[in-house]
């Protein structure tokens, strides 16, 4: 039988409904290519329209662990998202870096 999150939430500790919200963020912070296109409900299919590119060029680009970052930034596009680099520092600070900031469509 399904539960309501919430009733099993309230019933949570203080100290567990906050690491459960940590590790909540850390998964939404950290997704692959295929697991953010999965979670926007999106199609290899659809992207390879907005790129005009194949069904299996999405396919190999999802898996790749290197490429070029304007090939990254196409692709966030078609999912609707803009690509944005930052450098940061150990002492906290961070910078972001605007060399990439546009890329022709």
């Amino acid at each position: 039988m399904a539960r309501n999150f919430e009733k099993l939430r309230s019933k949570m500790s203080p100290v567990a409904r906050a690491a459960s919200q940590a590790e909540h963020r850390l998964l939404v912070e950290e997704l692959s290519l295929h697991q953010l296109r999965k979670a926007r409900e999106l199609t290899q299919t659809k992207i390879a329209e907005e790129l005009q590119i194949g069904q299996g060029d999405v396919s190999k680009l999802e898996r790749r662990t290197d490429m070029y970052v304007s090939t990254l930034a196409s692709y966030l596009r078609a999912i609707g998202a803009e690509l944005e680099i930052r450098a940061v520092f150990p002492d906290g600070g961070e910078v972001k870096i605007r060399q990439f900031a546009e890329f022709p469509n």
